[in-house]
Order: C-alpha cells, then sequence, then structure tokens
C-alpha cells in the first residue's frame, strides 16, 4: 500500500490509475480505524478496481470546546488494517497541506436546510466543515465512488446532496453501521467511554429499536414519543442531546404524513457524545 501526504504525488497517482482505465473508490475517514471502516474498504474494493483512503482529522469541523486536540490518531494501527483489507493507498496530509491560508479566510462549502437540525442544532459549523473537506478531497482524489458509513446518517444525506447541487461525478454509496455484539454502533470515540459507560451505552440502541416497535404498533404522538425515549435515556445514565422522528429524505421533523421515517438520535455519557439512527 502507497502512503501519500503530497498533493502533487496523490495527483500523479490518480493520473496513472485514470491512464490504465482503472475505476477508483474513495473512502475519507479520520483515522483510528475500526471495522466499520475497514467494511468501507471492503465495499469500495467490490465496486472499483482501486481504493484510495483518507487519513485526515478536519479541524474545520470541531467546535471550539470539542475533542480536536484529543481525538485518537493511531496511524501505524490504521495502515495495517488498510494494508490486511486490500487498500491500494492512504492520503496521510497535514492541515498545513489542506488549508495553507488557515482557517479563517478559506472558501467554505455550505448545504443549506437538511444540516438544519439534529447535529446541526447541537454543532454550530460542523457540517460547513464536513462538507468542506469532503469536497476539497472529491476534488483532490476525483473518485468514481465514495463510500460513507450509514451511522453518520445527517452527514450522508448531506454529502449526496451536495454531490447531486455541484454536479459532481461520483457516486455516493452509504454502508451499513456495524455494530458490536451488543449492539453498539461502532466509532471511534467509543474509546472514550469507562467499562461501566461501554456497558450503559448499547441502551441507546436499544431505545431506536423500543422506538421504532411503538411506531409499528400505531403509536402516532411523534414528539411525545421522542420525550420519553429521552426520558428512558436519562435514567439509563445518558444525557439526551436529541431523539427526533424525522423524514428520511428532508430529515425534518415527521408529521402524521412523513413516510418514510428515520429516527435520529445522540446522547452524552459523561462527557463522550454517541449518535445513532434506524430507519422505520
Amino acid at each position: 500500500m502507497l502512503m501519500i501526504q503530497d498533493i502533487v504525488q496523490l495527483r500523479a497517482l490518480i493520473r496513472q490509475w485514470r491512464n490504465a482505465g482503472e475505476r477508483i473508490a474513495f473512502v475519507p475517514t479520520m483515522g483510528n480505524l475500526h471495522q466499520g471502516h475497514l467494511q468501507l474498504v471492503d465495499t469500495a474494493k467490490q465496486r472499483a478496481d482501486r481504493v484510495i483512503v483518507s487519513i485526515f482529522v478536519n479541524p474545520m469541523q470541531f467546535g471550539a470546546n470539542e475533542d480536536l486536540d484529543k481525538y485518537p490518531r493511531t496511524l501505524e494501527q490504521d495502515c495495517k488494517g488498510l494494508t490486511e483489507h486490500g487498500a491500494d493507498a492512504v492520503f496521510t496530509p497535514t492541515p498545513a497541506i489542506i488549508y495553507p491560508r488557515g482557517l479563517d479566510v478559506q472558501t467554505y462549502v455550505e448545504v443549506p436546510l437538511l444540516g438544519d437540525h439534529h447535529c446541526g442544532a447541537s454543532r454550530a459549523g460542523h457540517f460547513r466543515g464536513v462538507s468542506t473537506i469532503v469536497t476539497k478531497l472529491f476534488n483532490l482524489v476525483q473518485p468514481d465512488i465514495a463510500c460513507f458509513g450509514q451511522k453518520d446518517y445527517q452527514q450522508l444525506a448531506i454529502i449526496r446532496q451536495m454531490v447531486a447541487d455541484l454536479s459532481m461525478p461520483i457516486e455516493i454509496i452509504g454502508v451499513p453501521t456495524t455494530r458490536a455484539e451488543d449492539g453498539l454502533a461502532l466509532s471511534s470515540r467509543n474509546g472514550y467511554l469507562t467499562a461501566e459507560q461501554r456497558a450503559i451505552a448499547p441502551d441507546l440502541y436499544s431505545v431506536l429499536q423500543w422506538m421504532k416497535q411503538q411506531l409499528h404498533q400505531g403509536f402516532s404522538d411523534f414528539r411525545a414519543l421522542e420525550q420519553q425515549a429521552k426520558d428512558k435515556l436519562n435514567a439509563a445514565g445518558f444525557k439526551a442531546d436529541y431523539m427526533n422522528i424525522s423524514n428520511r429524505q428532508t430529515l425534518v421533523p415527521a408529521t402524521d404524513s412523513s413516510q418514510p421515517l428515520v429516527i435520529l438520535a445522540a446522547a452524552y455519557l459523561g462527557n463522550t457524545r454517541l449518535i445513532d439512527n434506524i430507519e422505520v
């Protein structure tokens, strides 16, 4: 597997693959790779001749009091996993390479409406940072397809819309959430959890499954169900951020006429923020 940090070298490699008529798949990550990330690589390999992965902890998508400085960086371990799963190259730029003029004067990309609720309401500027870095990486890699996990449901929806709005010739592949045996969605931030918190963490998905069951049984007061779900989480030891029953296409709060549905959730265990979702 090739390790690339320089943009000139990256573009030369992409040109070489293009000249050979090869189909390119891209998996953008922030590193500290777990089995969910590697499943994205596996999916990419099934759909393309070449797979390139980026590892970049993007400062633009972190808020002032978030975990940018302590976000786990495990490059050696990450490269070992990527090699085992057959990635062809890994691109590991520095912030100075990606944002040479600094964040304050960086041109940005922002997708309207889809980022207004859920994580967008809780993390101001987060999705602007995501849209901007993904656009930059797409411009550098110029992939035919790109793979993203469905755990970050709102992010996936925003990237799909951005690609459509900007007429990018890239197929976006959503890959189902990879879970631990107890149901917890795999996440790099799970490593922040204490043993006690880790034992509680699967309750987030359990409450989502309970909400889905209630909806299938005809419970139609969505706002009341959301509050009951928050109460369940808080009683289990979480601090609920949101539990939102939403329209799957627009991600706005669902009404009686909204179909199909997705339930989006975020909650804190201590200082660790977990997100998850379930389609209905």
